[in-house]
């Protein structure tokens, strides 16, 4: 401060002259210009210093005191809050703002004063395993945006409504459902996750496993699944995108859409409406590992483990009489029913029946029709499954062996 006064004293040595009023003058404009450098220096520090989460923990006071009474009001926290989960290496700081996650009779408060509901703290309490593990954001912070992820660089953002109402899906905690398959992977059906319980529904039933390796299962024609929802972001061309350029609306539309990304891939459309892709997506992207402590999975299922039936479908898949189907890649289209083939898509024919087919929509013996192809299997046979004459011979002494086995199974149930 002295330095301003003695620039002022310096700035004109005429005002001594003039009775001292252009000195007060320079003197009264310094003061207020370093009155007003202290006031904002001192804004600044209080925004520092002063946490986002302090008018919360006072709003929290106020409706505590207003329902149960100023007894319990002060015994609400103060300052800063944290679950400290030592075996897991994580702190969340969330509680900080959301003071009330425990309370009962708080279930109608408006965020983040308001409860959580009680059916998932009875296996998840909050005090074990904090508040990141399944909703997602930035544990540490203690400011928005920052402690709901939404910031540059943080991969995890918060899994809220907002982010469903950001890609239209109805069901406000479909993304928080899929952080749960990150645990609950190997379970048939997770209670409270039907929408990630409907993704695995539709991996059994189209067949995912007869094209992908998923967790230690399945067939090589595709890539391996089990830790895709590792796969970073950049690695996906989003340029055929119109929707929002994230990972996710690649997933949904690449399912719903395969040859628009990859002309070439064998992977079928299997007529996929929105919420179906939506499903298989948010379980696509939860197939990722989630390091935690063995104490935090008491009782889980750690290992995919079929029914009897379904691996017996997945060993006639892969080493039945008819896995040459299944390696040419012919299944993805079509059914060889007899023989135990089952295609997800059934786009084409029942090939078990194609000694009978042939002749009657070609008027050509399966023989002269697999040699010498026309139409859609002409395109199929040059561009994506391309046989010798020695597997076009075996394809054909296949199918006659399905065909027989077709027409004993017809005979056997007249009788």
């Amino acid at each position: 401060m002295g330095f301003f006064l003695a620039l002022g004293s310096v700035a004109d040595p005429s005002a001594q002259d003039l009775g001292g009023f252009e000195l007060s003058r320079d003197r009264l404009l310094l003061w207020c210009s370093a009155l007003l450098v202290l006031l904002v220096c001192a804004f600044v520090v209080w925004d520092e210093v002063s946490p986002g989460y302090l008018p919360y923990q006072k709003e929290f006071h106020r409706l505590v005191e207003d329902r149960f009474g100023p007894e319990r009001a002060a015994a609400t926290p103060m300052g800063l809050q944290q679950i400290w989960l030592e075996s897991a290496d994580r702190v969340d700081r969330c509680v900080s703002c959301h003071l009330g996650v425990t309370w009962e009779g708080l279930e109608d408060a408006e965020q983040p004063m308001t409860s959580h509901p009680s059916a998932p703290l009875e296996n998840h309490p909050v005090e074990k395993f904090g508040c990141t593990f399944c909703h997602g954001g930035q544990g540490y912070a203690t400011e928005l945006p920052a402690a709901h992820g939404w910031v540059a660089h943080w991969e995890e953002p918060l899994l809220d409504s907002q982010l469903s109402e950001d890609y239209r899906i109805q069901n406000k905690w479909a993304f928080l459902q899929a952080n749960c398959n990150t645990c609950h992977r190997f379970d048939r059906e997770t209670e409270g996750a039907p929408i990630v319980n409907r993704g695995k529904q539709l991996i059994r039933d189209k067949g995912c496993r007869a094209c992908h390796i998923i967790d230690g299962r399945g067939g090589s024609i595709g890539p391996d699944l089990t830790r895709v929802g590792e796969k970073s972001p950049e690695q996906y061309d989003y340029s055929r995108l119109t929707s929002i350029q994230s990972l996710y609306s690649w997933q949904v539309a690449h399912l719903q859409n395969p040859k628009s990304f990859a002309a070439d891939t064998v992977m079928p459309d299997f007529g996929l409406n929105t919420a179906d892709a939506n499903a298989l997506a948010l379980v696509l992207m939860s197939w990722r590992d989630q390091d935690l402590p063995a104490e935090y999975l008491p009782g889980a299922i750690l290992r995919d483990i079929p029914t009897p039936e379904e691996a017996e479908r997945e060993r006639i898949m892969r080493e039945g009489e008819g896995r040459f189907f299944v390696e040419k890649t012919c299944f993805v289209c079509h059914d060889v029913s007899s023989l135990g083939i089952v295609s997800a898509t059934k786009i084409g024919p029942d090939l078990a029946q194609a000694v009978a087919d042939a002749p009657r929509r070609f008027g050509r013996t399966l023989d002269s029709f697999m040699m010498e192809p026309t139409g859609t299997m002409a395109v199929v046979l040059s561009k994506q499954i391309k046989l010798t004459d020695e597997e076009k011979l075996e394809a054909v002494r296949l199918m006659k062996i399905a065909y027989e086995k077709y027409q004993e199974s017809q005979t056997e149930s007249e009788d």
